[in-house]
């Protein structure tokens, strides 16, 4: 017979049974040390708990940057230097937003706002498909549909190389 946990142990876990257990020994350590120590004791350990408290949490930061893509970090340095193809919001997203197709939708009842529609654009220009934008955005699908279909034609009539853009 097979058995199988449960509950089974993570790493977040293991480390709330081993602060746990931390803790209960403090405790038994201050109900056990004679009534002059305690003072001193509850110091030490309060600084020795707030000592490991940041390592813990130092270790878990340089954890996860060191698992973040280089790419990301890439684009992170990109757009802190104000590199305005990496950003998702530039002064260039909106460029081909179909104004003309979509202004009917703002003019009918229950109509979208148009940051979401904006949103929605900046969205279909990165990749998104319909569904995925209809259910994060509270779009109605051909709404979102006729974004993304609207996104790809403007990325099949836009040149990929920035230097071969016509300045407006």
């Amino acid at each position: 017979m097979t058995r199988t946990a449960l509950f089974p142990w993570t790493s977040r876990g293991t480390a709330l049974c081993v602060v746990m257990l931390l803790l209960a020994l403090q405790v038994a350590a201050l109900g056990v040390s004679p009534a002059p120590l305690r003072l001193f004791l509850s110091g030490v350990l309060i600084g020795a708990s707030a000592v490991g408290l940041l390592l813990a949490l130092l270790l878990a930061h340089s954890r996860q940057r060191a698992g973040r893509p280089a790419a990301d970090r890439a684009a992170a340095v990109a757009v802190a230097a104000g590199d305005d193809d990496t950003q998702w919001f530039s002064a260039r997203s909106l460029e081909g937003f179909p104004m003309e197709q979509v202004r009917p939708l703002l003019l009918g009842p229950d109509a979208p706002g148009l940051n979401r529609l904006y949103t929605a654009w900046v969205f279909a220009t990165h990749g998104h498909d319909p569904q995925w934008i209809a259910h994060h955005l509270g779009l109605p699908t051909p709404t979102a549909r006729l974004l993304v279909t609207a996104a790809r034609q403007h990325a099949t009539s836009t040149p990929s190389d920035p230097s071969e853009r016509k300045p407006q």
